[in-house]
Order: structure tokens, then sequence, then C-alpha cells
């Protein structure tokens, strides 16, 4: 990550694979001749697959990324997680002095490394199913891929690509207002808790778990 200062910075592997189960849309960007590829996929994390885990999922076959990989590309997947604006109204130093400005807060996971297509139908399908089976899972009746006729899951299976990124190293971010001091912290907390909107909610609860004692 380009800037990530040392309080902003995220290592706990638990934190970071928990933000990429739960906002699991990457922005995945691929260095291809001088060229970046940008697509915004759903990826599966297998954390017990190589050093740092593997990030499974599919694209067209129409698609020309998965045909640049053949190069041993790098990569970086995006995920993104709760965002908010933070007003300085929120911050009791501001009303004390009025030395305060806007920010916005953020949490962010970076996974690099040098993504694989996989043609092979077998391959693609356990792919797809195991992402049905983990976004299914939270239905009253999860669709299941066996719930479509065979032929025609044979037939998508053959214009869709499976990727796999074996993890060589993550960059976590959490910008939640951790430079301000307690007081700041807990106003801010409340600023965003009285939104009622869920990201809103969400950045007041990841800016509570890290007041300063």
């Amino acid at each position: 990550m380009t800037y990530l200062p040392p309080h902003f910075a995220e290592n706990d592997p638990a934190a970071l694979h928990a933000l990429v189960r739960a906002h699991p849309l990457a922005t995945w960007i691929v260095q291809h001749e001088g060229e970046l590829l940008v697509n915004h996929i759903p990826m599966l994390l297998d954390p017990g697959r190589g050093e740092h885990g593997t990030l499974m999922g599919h694209v067209a076959r129409a698609n020309p990324v998965w045909q640049a990989l053949a190069a041993g590309a790098p990569s970086v997947a995006v995920f993104s997680g709760p965002q908010a604006y933070v007003s300085p109204n929120w911050y009791p130093s501001k009303h004390a002095h009025g030395k305060a400005v806007p920010t916005w807060n953020y949490a962010t996971v970076h996974a690099h490394g040098v993504p694989q297509a996989f043609e092979d139908p077998a391959h693609v399908l356990d792919v797809v199913t195991r992402l049905t089976q983990t976004h299914e899972a939270g239905q009253a009746h999860p669709w299941q891929v066996s719930d479509a006729p065979a032929d025609y899951i044979t037939n998508l299976l053959k214009v869709i690509v499976a990727i796999e990124i074996p993890v060589q190293r993550w960059v976590g971010k959490w910008k939640v207002s951790q430079n301000r001091p307690a007081s700041d912290q807990h106003g801010i907390a409340a600023g965003l808790s009285g939104q009622g909107r869920p990201a809103a909610v969400e950045m007041a609860a990841l800016v509570r778990q890290r007041i300063k004692p």
C-alpha cells in the first residue's frame, strides 16, 4: 500500500480474513504489458491452501484478463470494508479550540499474488459450487448448482474460466480514528451510530474497538 502509517496498519490475519468474507467483491487489478486490467469479481478465500491462503473466483471466457495471466502477471485484489464520512462536529476537541477538519474512515484489505487461470470444467465447477454454497448458506432454502438442468450447467461451464490467486502477502489498513484522542473517538463512534446507516454503524463498532484505554 502506497501510504500506510503504522497506527493504521492491521496485521491480524483473522481480522483481514473476516473483512474478505464479509465484503467478498474484490476490485482485482492485473498488470499486463504496461497496462492495468481492472475487474470486479466476488472471491472466496480458502485460508488452508498455501502459506497465506488462496482466493478463488471466475470470469467470463470472453473477458481477456484470464489470457493475460499466462505471463505470470502480478496482481492485487482489493477488498473494501466499512467506510464513512467523519464530521469534525463530533470531536469534543473541535468545540474546545476549533482546530479540526473532516476526514473519511475506512477499512480495506489488499491481497497480492500471481493469479492462475483454469479451464478444466471439473475445476471450474468446483469453484462455482464452493462460491454458491458460501453465498447461499444464509438463505432459507439454499439454491444448489444441481438445481439447474445438467446440460444447462455444462454449457455455462464452457463460457467461464476459474481464477485462483495464491496469496503472497496481505496488507490491511484500518483508518478508524486511531490518531484522535479518546474523547474524540467516543464522539466519532456516537456520531456514526446516530446516522443509523449500516456502513456507519459498522464503522462505529470499528472505532470503538480501538479507543485508547
